[in-house]
């Protein structure tokens, strides 16, 4: 499972001349299954998605697709980590240490 962080680099009137094509982005990452849970930081300084995917060089590959990624209004941090509890409705995603 993964953490993405997304930083903003650039004022937000450039973020939010691209945020209509970043979400439909998301909503293609959401029907494809590999994001959980999206949102804005508070404050508005970036975002968080929860994502699940075999390796973080495919995650990597799905980040570098972000239209906000393509017109350099915000740079990621990916933190991978193993899922070993989780709620009930996430109980799919639950993983054993390697």
């Amino acid at each position: 499972m993964f953490v993405l962080e997304l930083s903003y680099t650039a004022p937000l009137d450039a973020v939010d001349a691209v945020l209509p094509a970043h979400v439909a982005w998301l909503d293609e990452q959401y029907a494809k299954g590999v994001f959980l849970a999206s949102g804005r930081k508070n404050p508005r300084d970036g975002g968080v998605i929860i994502a699940v995917a075999g390796e973080r060089a495919r995650i990597e590959e799905i980040t570098a697709g972000d239209p906000f990624v393509a017109a350099g209004v915000c740079a990621y941090r990916i933190t991978e980590f193993v899922a070993t509890k989780t709620a009930p409705a996430l109980e799919r995603y639950r993983e054993q240490p390697g």
